[in-house]
Formats: structure tokens, sequence, C-alpha cells
């Protein structure tokens, strides 16, 4: 489909200025940055940079796959940042993606490498990389050392294989919202490279709606400006939009969310109920011309250098370089959208405090079978946030269900679509213990009973964080479990994520542990790694699925 069957208008509701840092008591100041260096004993080798890194699985492409083919997309360095535009390159899809067979059809696997490096006194600071104005990957820096700090993200870009292969000239933006002063010395110098894998006999078409999407228009302020992408949401009151007209020939709509959060909203989770008028709850909607479609309950990600440095060297804390990102299913609300006129897709964050990032990816699946499809709306039910709150304890909870049928050459097939949340949050002086927990189903099915695809996902956000006078501990974890069913299912039916880290900062000791366990019915991930200071003294790994999971007793 064309790009011409699409008009996005973009309308920016508000531009407040870059946010330097957090004034809140969480944060270091520069000067104790650099005590907290000149305090510690130094990295083990310490005369070149040392290795930060996040605990994640290994990206490996599907049995039968070539490559990678790799492409540096762009290489640049960031200092003083702010009111400054993006760095930015030309893109056009690799050769070796045309010698593949040149469609988007052609990729097993697409990964987006950041490999950063930085020395001297810094703050963490917040990057994103985008295509076409669609945000790729959004993510923390590594607080640096005086010696320097190396780190690396590897995230699966898959789902937008449709704009990497994209034919005609694109450009790829950077943004790293830095600031170098007196006080501030670290320069980042960043590579961003991609990786394709490719399917080595020809591919079959991959099944409808649950591929890669065939279009994906982009929620973001675009270029060109002296900023990130990234929309701003200073306050509750604050909403942010775009405008989109639907190709006629939709049949499946899913918004990406990218949500990132800063200044004085950068730990949320610690504020008291009574103390601090927004209190520790927050929530982002989505709404498509002013009806809830959906929402996105944020995981607590904590920076690099957020509350003591010490607590993420050199195992960075759980989504701090590779933000989550999260999806809202609009496919039941077709029935509002595929009339060929514009229609508000709009963003806002509950209880918010300056200042929250927010932007979005629209993906769209089009029926190759018809110029157009029918839609309509059977059911809706979404009541009103429920919220309550004593002086130490702040709970919430909420519920949306859509039900909506699609006409397509496909036929006529009904989508469910189900989101609930719970949250509680329990704060007594310097300890706060929270727990997110979501569930999001989708199930799609035909006229006859056929189950065409079915996606449930259960996520658990535990998270305890306790400081006493002089020692810091926070314990925090990412429970994950989805199971996918259908005629048109693909990827693993089954796949499980538990993983748990406790890090302590006592007086100049410090020490970080953390288990990653993943479990899928086509494959397996396993690590359990310790550190002390800034050495790792412990390191187990394993690709093996354990006997009596479902994904051992797939045989793997």
């Amino acid at each position: 489909m064309a790009m011409s069957c699409i008009r996005l208008v973009v309308l920016l509701c508000l531009v407040v200025p870059a946010t330097v840092a957090s004034p809140r008591k969480l944060r270091k100041s520069p000067t104790e940055i650099a005590a907290l260096d000149a305090a510690a004993p130094p990295p083990a080798g310490a005369s070149g940079p040392t290795t930060f890194f996040e605990v994640d699985r290994p990206l490996r492409p599907p049995p039968g796959s070539s490559g990678p083919c790799s492409t540096l997309l762009l290489s640049a360095s960031f200092a003083f940042t702010f009111t400054k535009p993006p760095a930015t390159a030309a893109y056009s899809p690799p050769a070796c993606l045309a010698a593949a067979g040149g469609g988007a059809s052609a990729i097993s696997l697409a990964v987006l490498e950041w490999r950063a490096t930085c020395k001297g006194v810094q703050y963490d600071r917040i990057f994103g990389v985008w295509l076409d104005n669609a945000e790729l990957l959004r993510g923390s820096t590594a607080e640096p050392l005086p010696d320097g700090v190396v780190w690396s993200v590897s995230k699966d870009v898959t789902r937008h294989a449709s704009l990497l292969a994209a034919g005609g000239n694109s450009t790829l933006a950077v943004f790293v919202e830095n600031l170098v002063n007196g006080g501030l010395t670290g320069v980042y110098h960043a590579n961003v490279t991609l990786h394709l894998y490719f399917h080595t006999s020809p591919p079959a078409m991959p099944p409808p709606a649950v591929g890669p999407a065939d279009l994906i228009v982009p929620m973001s302020r675009g270029l060109p400006l002296n900023d990130g992408l990234w929309y701003k949401i200073q306050n509750a009151s604050d909403a942010t939009s775009a405008t989109v007209t639907l190709p006629p020939n939709t049949y499946r709509a899913v918004v990406e969310v990218f949500v990132s959060f800063h200044g004085d909203d950068e730990f949320w989770w610690t504020n008291s109920p009574g103390a601090d008028a927004s209190g520790p709850f927050r929530e982002v909607t989505v709404r498509v011309d002013g009806v809830l479609a959906g929402a996105a309950w944020p995981f607590p990600v904590i920076f690099t250098g957020g509350i003591n440095p010490r607590l993420w060297q050199p195992i960075t804390g759980i989504g701090s370089f590779n933000l989550p990102t999260y999806d809202v299913e609009l496919t039941p609300l077709l029935g509002k959208m595929l009339d060929g006129k514009a229609h508000e897709v709009a963003f806002a964050v509950t209880n918010a405090v300056d200042v929250w990032y927010v932007d979005a990816n629209l993906h769209l699946w089009l029926d190759p079978g018809s110029a157009a499809t029918a839609a309509g709306l059977v059911s809706y039910v979404a009541p009103e946030l429920v919220a309550n709150a004593t002086s130490a304890q702040t709970t919430a909870s909420r519920q949306v269900l859509a039900i909506g049928w699609v006409k397509s050459s496909y036929g006529n097939i009904t989508t469910n679509v189900t989101q609930t949340f719970s949250f509680d949050n329990t704060k007594a002086g310097e300890t706060v213990n929270q727990t997110t927990v979501a569930h999001a189903g989708v199930a799609a099915t035909g006229d006859d009973g056929v189950v065409y695809y079915s996606v449930q996902t259960q996520q658990s956000f535990p998270l305890l964080w306790d400081s006493e006078e002089n020692q810091v501990t926070v314990t925090r974890g990412l429970e994950e479990t989805t199971v996918a069913a259908g005629r048109w299912s693909s990827g693993p039916p089954y796949r499980s994520l538990r993983t748990t880290q406790q890090s302590s900062v006592a007086g100049e000791t410090w020490g970080i542990r953390q288990t990653y366990t993943y479990e899928a019915t086509d494959g397996c991930y396993f690590r359990n790694v310790t550190s002390s200071g800034y050495s790792i003294v412990s390191d187990q790994s394993s690709e093996v699925c354990a006997k009596g999971t479902p994904a051992g007793a797939a045989g793997r």
C-alpha cells in the first residue's frame, strides 16, 4: 500500500524546556558523583573503560536463517545537545536485503544494536532512535566512571520489518539528551548498527494479523526539531495527540507505546499518598476520539544513576538500557475509524508531574484481497479507574473490554480485547513495597467458531525499596507469561520470563545479584550472575530447557 493512502498530521499540544536533572533527593549531584568515584576502589584493570550490562537473553535467528548482514547506520558523539537537533543519517534498505528477496517477508530476524562509551563525570541520559519518525529504541545511557564505561544494547526490531524494507530514502535520527559544563564532562560516543538475518528458502507468506505489520505510522513530533522526537507531558492535565486517516483496507490496528519518566517524576513510585498530591500511582492512557482504547501501567524503570549509582554497577537495572514498550489493541474500534475521516489518537499520564516522554507507533495490517474492509463495534465496557489512598497505602484497578468485528477477504472475524490492571503501593518511612499486575488478552474468532489467533499475557512488576541510614537495598522483578494459539498463530505457543534483581549499597561496598529465567517452546535461557563492587564474582548461564517445564516437554 502506497504511503499516499495514509495521511498523518501530528498536533503538538505542549512544549516544555528540556529537564537537566531531577531535584529529588534520590539523585546525586555532580560533586557527589565525583566523590563517590574517588572513594570507591577502582575497577580491576582500570586503565580502560568498564563494561556495564543489562541481563537479557541472547537473540537467536530461527533455524535455517542466513546472516547476519550488518550495516553501520550512524556513528556520532553527543556533548551539549539541549536545544540542538538529533544526529541524523540517510537510510535505505541494505543491499543484502534486496539480494535476499527485497521484501519485509525475507527478514527472519532484525536486531538493532546500540554500542556506546563515555568517560568523566556525567548523569545517565535518556536516548532514542527513530526511523522515519517511528521510534525503534529508547534507553538510558550508563552513568560513566572516570576511566570510562562501555555498554551495548541489542533489540529485536523484526516487528518493524516493513519500515526497514521500505523503498526510497528515509532518515534515521538519534538523540541523547546530554549536558556538558564545568561540572559535567562526559561526552557520549555511540554507534547504531542493524543486523539482518534472512530465510534461506523463499519464505511462506506470514500468517495474517500476527506477522509484522504492513504499515507503521509514527506518532511522534517528527523532524525537523531541536530535541528528541518524543512528546513531553508536564502534568495530569496535559495530553498530546496525533490525527490519522486509516487506509480503507485495514483489518487490524495496534498502538506500540514508548514511555519514560524524568525530572520531578523520575521516582513517582516513592511518593507518599498524603504528602505528595500526585501520589505514587501512574498510568498512560490511549484514547481514540476521546474513547479509552486501553492503558499502559508502566514498569518502574530505575535509570543507571537512580537512588545511588552503585546499585547498578556493573549490572544495570531491569529495563534501563532497553526500556519496555506497551501494546494497546485498537482493532475492535476500527468500526469508528474506517470512515475515511481523520481520527485523533491521544496520550495522557494519570497524576503526571513534570516530565514524561511519550510517543507511539501505529501498526496496521492491510487486506491484500480487498480495496476496503468493513467493521463494527459489538460491545465496549470501560469503567472509570478505581483508586484509593490512605496515609500509607495506594491501590488502583482498571478494566477495559472491547469486542468488534472486521469483514475482509479473510472472512468476518470478531476480535475480543481485554485489559485488567491492579496496583498496590505501601510506604512506611523509607520503605516502599509496590506490585503492579497487568493482563492483556486478544482473541480473534471467525463466524464458524474457528480461533484465528489468541494471545494472553500476564505480567507482574514487584518492587521493594528499603533505605536505612547507611544502607540501601532494592529488590525487584519482572514476571511475564504469554500463551498463544490459533490457526494463524506463529512463534512459540508458550513463553515465560522470570527475572529478579537485588542490589544493595552499604557505605563504600555494594553488590548485585540477578537471576533470569526464560522458557519457551522454541528455546530457553537461564542466567544467575552476582557482582561485588565492579567485579563479577559468579556467572552461570545455560540454554538448556529444564525437564518438566512446558518448554522442556516440547523436546528442546
